[in-house]
């Protein structure tokens, strides 16, 4: 096998296993194709492994070489605050590196295929670990050392050997290209892929033969929206989650998404209060994972004090083992969920609330107690990013929404 600078610049560098781990949700799928040029595109786009880069072409900058989400910042300055924002840069962060520290080489590449899918990022991560096949020498200077904790970087998309990828200008919408930014590295190769749904569909649809719990796809999303009624009038995943060609993918952990995806009802009649939620916004079932919950409440108010009347929880509940389901009270498109509950006989000056309340990361969190609870098995390191991972997850959780009918008289 390749060694050293040869590795990193065209060698084979690691090799690739079906993930078999319990902890995370992640399988690569290959690209839904079809017999058209967008999907064979994207069958050279997304082929897995990702191949190196290669050697840095005669006549570029050390900024047009570099593969650090940083320099393609120093000209792409919105794409790049936006991605910062992303989940797409914190695909790398504690909740995964724990896991790193404990599965098999094989298993964690399988999972670095969208968390950190470029050749030079799973280098990286080989030689932090001390896997077998990793460089034998550092990186060279377009890699920075901390590529491989970026997660899913700019040029995870749009590099390949150094070519630069990507949507065609959109002259027709009154945004210009000047001629100056064809020359820099070298220009760009156009392709309609970027604004089509099969470009997401690797990392977030599962293949048919991929795992299941209660007999469901763990991650369905891109099936998912090819039944909406998003997907037959045209919106595409790129018309909800990159807006004006935003870069930072808003979905289950953005209150305005949320916001967004569902219509909502609050009404007080014959002495019983009674909330809809239905989605209508999100392209695909509400949520689409089974790692987030979202808790519907109506509540009571009525001098300075306060009581909980019902709650439902919108999600997919499966154990920690991914084994066995509680429940499945996920939205699908078009598809509505009502709470009521009976009022006191006594309502003077009184009002109910609807509180849409999410947790985002709430399988993992229960996954982290779960580590947790065996504290003695685990080393120090992986011990504190297990606490940190739980810490953020916790974290994340937010209310979504509030409504309020007026006070009784």
């Amino acid at each position: 096998m390749p060694t050293g600078a040869a590795r990193w610049a065209g060698g084979t560098v690691l090799a690739l296993g079906l993930l078999a781990g319990t902890w995370l949700l992640v399988r690569s799928a290959p690209v839904p194709v079809a017999p058209d040029a967008t999907a064979a595109f994207l069958a050279r786009h997304w082929q897995q492994p990702l191949p190196p880069q290669g050697p840095v072409p005669a006549g570029f900058s050390a900024l047009e070489a570099s593969l650090a989400p940083e320099s393609c910042g120093q000209c792409h300055a919105s794409q790049y605050r936006d991605w910062q924002q992303s989940l797409h840069s914190q695909t790398m962060t504690a909740g995964i590196l724990w896991q790193m520290r404990l599965m098999p080489q094989a298993e964690a590449n399988q999972c670095l295929n969208c968390h950190a899918p470029l050749a030079e990022q799973k280098a990286l991560i080989a030689q932090e670990h001390g896997w077998s096949g990793a460089p034998a020498t550092p990186p060279p200077a377009h890699v920075p050392a901390s590529l491989g904790h970026q997660g899913l970087v700019c040029a995870a998309c749009h590099v390949r050997q150094h070519e630069r990828f990507g949507p065609p200008p959109r002259e027709e919408a009154g945004v210009s290209t000047p001629a100056s930014a064809h020359a820099i590295h070298g220009g760009f190769t156009m392709s309609k892929a970027f604004e089509d749904s099969r470009f997401c569909a690797g990392c977030h649809q599962f293949p048919a033969d991929g795992p299941r719990t209660a007999g469901k796809l763990r991650e369905d999303t891109w099936e998912q929206w090819r039944a909406s009624p998003q997907a037959a009038s045209g919106s595409t995943c790129q018309s909800c989650h990159m807006p004006d060609r935003q870069h930072k993918w808003q979905g289950v952990h953005s209150p305005e998404m949320i916001r967004r995806a569902l219509s909502t009802t609050l009404e007080v009649k014959d002495g019983t209060a009674r909330a809809q939620l239905t989605n209508t916004g999100a392209g695909h079932y509400f949520p689409t994972y089974m790692v987030p919950k979202i808790h519907v409440q109506l509540w009571w108010l009525q001098h300075g004090m306060e009581s909980l009347l019902v709650e439902s929880v919108i999600g997919w509940q499966v154990d920690v083992s991914l084994e066995k389901e509680s429940f499945d009270t996920r939205l699908p498109p078009g598809k509505s969920l009502e709470l009521t509950a009976p009022l006191p006989a006594d309502r003077r000056q009184g009002r109910v609330e609807l509180r849409v309340l999410v947790a985002p990361k709430e399988h993992y969190e229960r996954t982290y107690e779960f580590m947790l609870a065996q504290a003695d098995k685990l080393d120090a390191v992986t011990l504190g990013l297990v606490k940190t991972a739980h810490a953020e997850a916790r974290a994340s959780r937010f209310e979504a929404l509030r409504l309020a009918t007026p006070a009784t008289p």
